[in-house]
């Protein structure tokens, strides 16, 4: 057995240490570091050198300290238990390193992943006889009001199970289903895989994007949809509303699981995000938001290599959840701190920069942690998907430093944030003009199905209506808005009630901070039932200034706040108001 490879500390450097001479560790093996047995990974060998990144301070360290090996890859532990809980960048639960340390973590600390003492109510679903291959249900535990959890053969698994324990208590240690493999061996199964977070979980086969992840917000919903299974960019600089953003995501979007990786973000901020997932309840099930939710906290004060690792444990929990059927949101807050840990640790090992320091292998490193995410039909036959929404923090605001940028290639859904609207506390603040989704078209089929044939072209013409906006207010800042024409004063009128009256919404409203697809739909038709009566109104001669003292574009607005969520036929009254509103004008100017 491999774990008893050891070597010596010849070199310390920050979190990576160096090894002199020859040994047989492998790439990538977890090792122990040092007689505190700080946990570390390999990620150089050389003929005469080995490198190894450690997950924790390394102050105190001496040369000559042992480093001992564990024989397997950095791994995360899978079982009932990950949801409604807390860990740090390599799965250990921060609730118990506190109870064993204090408040700041001590290095070297051992404790589980999950609690191996707690007893789930466990429902077997194979019986003897039964031939199993890997992704197959083998057990159902009720981890949380929320979520069923199917405890599922290994992939690497295939045989005859040739015993099982009857229904009731155990723990994730315990063995459940005895499996007599191809070879004639037995294995015994519990309800705890092991897996390498650098390893994607196969699968049986991708699915194409088809599917909206619905989230409530109608600048997402209706002008820039992600997909089921897609992958989405939120950049923006400091306080234009990355993590709010990604916070209404989590509450209100229809995944089944959130899984939210506070990735080198500031230490104040994450104990917010904690605090608040911890109170908020899911709007769905009425049960707390943290039954269907896990988070993983790695702070800007903790070890870079380990932030570096937190994206990929957080990815691992994700496919695990998808191979029993879920739908799994990741929230990456953020990944601009993620490449910045990439760039130090590159900095430590001498390597060669590029663009900015980063190192060369940024664009594949974002690459291979975005190509995670998809629709998938998993080993067991059933439909799973992970998206990955990822924010971004680019210095200053700069979109076109080295982190955005490559983003950029591998995500089909950009929400730009704009520090201006921001500022005018125009919230979401994803501007309109530089945002994009490339899924509008591989959506179109279920929105015509869903929603309404019309939705698509609705959207596209307020669109329109907004990029002459943009065009006309050049003008506007030149040469004034009084010299326009009333045709082209009326779009100036329509884009406003557009950017007021839909794109921006309120969070803290009981009616406006989640807004299903039928509402978003009915309020686009309102708007452009206005626009097209005004339209014929200045065809006619009608002065904007008449039709703006009739207050129509004010009640327009206000429709997010007025009509409550259930009871949408009051959107139809409207239309009537606004046949009203074009009577009136006609008979004061006949």
């Amino acid at each position: 057995m491999n774990s008893r490879n050891t070597g010596k500390i010849y070199g310390i450097n920050g979190p990576v240490i160096y090894l002199k001479g020859k040994h047989d560790f492998k790439m990538s093996e977890m090792v122990y570091v040092g007689n505190e047995k700080l946990v570390g990974e390999v990620i150089s060998l050389d003929k005469n050198l080995t490198t190894i990144q450690v997950y924790e301070e390394t102050s105190g360290l001496k040369p000559g300290e042992i480093v001992e090996g564990t024989g397997s890859a950095v791994s995360v532990t899978l079982a009932p238990g990950i949801l409604d809980n807390i860990f740090d960048g390599i799965e250990r639960p921060l609730e118990q390193i506190a109870e064993k340390g204090g408040a700041f973590i001590t290095r070297g600390v051992s404790v589980d992943s999950l609690d191996t003492v707690r007893q789930w109510d466990t429902h077997i679903t194979v019986e003897e006889g039964d031939l199993v291959h890997g992704g197959m249900v083998i057990a159902e535990v009720p981890e949380t009001r929320a979520i069923m959890h199917r405890c599922m053969v290994p992939p690497d698994v295939e045989g005859r199970v040739v015993s099982v324990v009857p229904d009731g208590k155990y723990t994730i240690q315990d063995v459940l289903v005895k499996v007599e493999l191809v070879d004639g061996n037995i294995r015994e199964l519990t309800m705890t895989q092991k897996w390498p977070i650098r390893v994607p979980r196969p699968v049986s086969k991708r699915f194409p994007a088809s599917v909206p992840l619905v989230t409530g917000q109608r600048i997402l919903d209706t002008m820039f949809p992600i997909a089921k299974g897609g992958t989405a960019a939120i950049p923006g600089g400091f306080g234009t509303g990355k993590t709010m953003t990604q916070h209404q995501i989590a509450k209100w979007s229809d995944a089944d699981i959130i899984i939210y990786i506070g990735c080198g973000e500031r230490g104040n901020e994450m104990t917010q995000v904690l605090e608040e997932f911890s109170e908020l309840v899911d709007p769905k099930s009425g049960n707390p938001l943290m039954d269907r939710t896990t988070l993983i906290a790695n702070t800007s004060n903790m070890p870079v290599a380990a932030r570096e690792a937190s994206i990929y444990t957080g990815l691992t929990l994700a496919e695990y959840y998808r191979d029993m059927g879920y739908d799994v949101a990741i929230m990456a807050d953020s990944t601009s701190r993620w490449a910045e840990a990439l760039r130090e640790l590159s900095g430590r090992l001498e390597e060669m920069p590029a663009e900015e320091g980063f190192p060369a292998y940024l664009a594949s490193r974002l690459s291979a942690f975005y190509e995670r995410a998809g629709m998938m039909q998993t080993l067991n036959g059933a439909t799973g998907s992970v998206s990955i929404i990822g924010a971004v923090s680019p210095q200053g605001g700069d979109f076109s430093e080295p982190v955005t940028q490559n983003t950029k290639r591998f995500v089909r859904c950009f929400w730009g944030l704009d520090k201006s609207l921001a500022y005018a506390r125009h919230f979401p603040a994803i501007h309109w003009m530089t945002s994009y989704s490339e899924y509008l078209n591989d959506l179109s089929g279920w929105y015509s199905d869903h929603v309404s044939p019309k939705f698509l072209d609705y959207r596209n013409r307020m669109m329109t209506l907004l990029n002459q906006e943009n065009s006309l207010m050049e003008i506007v800042k030149l040469i004034g808005g009084d010299v326009l024409p009333d045709d082209q004063k009326l779009i100036l009128e329509i884009a406003r009630v557009i950017r007021l009256g839909f794109l921006q919404q309120n969070a803290f409203h009981k009616d406006d901070t989640c807004v299903s697809l039928e509402k978003q739909f009915k309020m686009m038709d309102v708007i452009l039932y206005l626009y097209k009566a005004c339209r014929k109104l200045v065809a006619m001669g009608m002065p904007m200034s008449v039709l703006k003292a009739e207050g129509i574009f004010e009640k327009v607005i206000a429709i997010k706040y007025d009509v409550p969520n259930d009871n949408l036929q009051l959107l139809d009254m409207y239309k009537v108001d606004i046949d009203n509103f074009y009577h009136r004008v006609m008979e004061k100017n006949a």
